[in-house]
């Protein structure tokens, strides 16, 4: 179907009541992916909150484009994808045309900047800039007031130019994601968790956002179609969430609701919402509010791509499909019965410019693994010698040539020896 990029936003600051009630439609992250990020002129206020870049489009998997030009790379992965070559000089096995460099080290400044790299780094994504540059965000883990958001600033050759904190003094920011208005959601996964909405310019002064609920946060995904956010809940007896803001996109308040899942056979569920009464779990958490609700074992990474929402269960290794136009889901991936099990400990995820998931594993071969439409299971990536971390904050740049991750604790296994790569992708 046509694709269409969505529009990028002309300053700094976060939306008045009016901006919001005349923001329009938005485009999903692989229509922006796809297409050549030309701007819709009016699509979103000036007004909104985000990154700077009136002619490329954003997501997770972002607008942008090294050299400032408008196209936007197919993702690197051939058809069929081929083997992994043998470990680089950075313990990165990787397929032919790939390279890798490391960008960051927890307790190590970064490149160009006053900013030490936070430990524990885990979900990130990435940003378009006016310049034609980007931004990669990455959380960190880190417990008892410890964590935040850290980011990096690349320019439109792909050089590192800044780095600093977008929020602080929060605990276990896990994963997240990315709004069509180019502000992170960076979500606490602790009992009583929020979710907050950073700025990844750092201009504008991150907001708690407590209508998304209080409760062992992992990930955030907008549907901005239907103008929902999803939201996962890792615990093995988590919720499946969903947020529609009273007035979209303010998410200052608005309604939650948890998801009831029916089946209609063949691993194929209708799917119907309930209202959570009290989002803020006092007295009674969120996941127990809700007696017909469906809970999933241990929820991790979500993201929104095309019509579809797409999420993981670590405590069962699937990876789920919903339809949010049918209001439908089926489970893509289980190992538990996979021909090719080659995926467990599943965490963080992302898709690729030509829509097939990226999983990365927490544990397991330490690999970022593809699924492809058509069912198909490939090793992505994989890291060598980091038996104890996890893989985590995959995404790729504006435009799909770079490729970033993290390996949460680095070779020694411990969150002060996190190490932050960057893939440069084949064209």
């Amino acid at each position: 179907m046509p694709k269409v990029p969505t529009t990028k936003l002309a300053t700094n600051k976060y939306a008045t009541e009016q901006d919001i009630k005349s923001a329009g439609p938005h485009a999903s992250r692989r229509q922006v992916l796809r297409y050549s990020l030309t701007t819709i002129a009016g699509l979103i206020s000036s007004q909104m909150i985000g990154c700077v870049n009136p002619n490329q489009g954003g997501g997770n998997n972002g607008g942008g484009n090294t050299g400032g030009g408008t196209t936007v790379g197919t993702g690197g992965v051939a058809n069929p994808p081929e083997p992994l070559l043998a470990p680089d000089e950075n313990g990165i096995m990787l397929m032919p045309g790939f390279s890798s460099r490391i960008i960051a080290r927890s307790g190590q400044i970064v490149e160009n900047s006053n900013y030490a790299w936070h430990a524990a780094p885990d979900g990130g994504a990435t940003f378009a800039t006016s310049d034609g540059g980007w931004i990669y965000v990455s959380n960190s883990e880190v417990s008892n007031g410890g964590g935040g958001v850290g980011a990096i600033r690349f320019d439109a050759d792909g050089n590192i130019v800044d780095a600093y904190s977008i929020l602080d003094n929060t605990s276990r920011n896990c994963a997240g994601g990315v709004t069509p208005w180019d502000t992170w959601l960076s979500c606490e996964e602790v009992s009583n968790g929020l979710v907050y909405e950073c700025d990844p310019l750092g201009d504008a002064p991150p907001i708690a956002r407590p209508a998304l609920g209080r409760f062992n946060h992992e990930a955030a995904a907008v549907d901005d179609v239907h103008q929902h956010v999803f939201l996962t809940e890792d615990r093995s007896d988590g919720l499946l969430y969903r947020f529609s803001p009273d007035v979209y996109p303010d998410l200052s308040a608005g309604t939650l609701e948890a998801a009831q899942l029916i089946d209609i056979g063949g691993s194929e569920y209708n799917v119907v919402w309930h209202e959570v009464p009290n989002p803020s779990g006092s007295g009674t958490p969120t996941r127990d509010q809700v007696s017909s609700a469906t809970t999933f074992n241990g929820g991790e990474g979500i993201i929104y791509d095309d019509g579809t929402i797409f999420f993981v269960t670590k405590g069962d290794n699937r990876v789920w499909a919903y339809d949010t136009n049918l209001e439908t889901m089926s489970v893509i991936y289980h190992a538990g019965s996979s021909s090719n099990p080659i995926l467990t400990g599943v965490d963080n995820i992302t898709t690729t410019p030509v829509g097939h998931v990226l999983v990365a594993e927490d544990g397991g071969n330490m690999q970022v693994v593809g699924i492809t439409d058509a069912g198909l299971i490939y090793p992505f990536l994989q890291v060598v010698g980091h038996s104890s971390s996890e893989i985590t904050g995959i995404s790729y740049n504006p435009n799909a040539r770079r490729f970033y991750f993290s390996s949460q604790r680095g070779s020694a296994g411990r969150s002060s020896a996190g190490i932050t790569y960057e893939i440069t992708v084949p064209e």
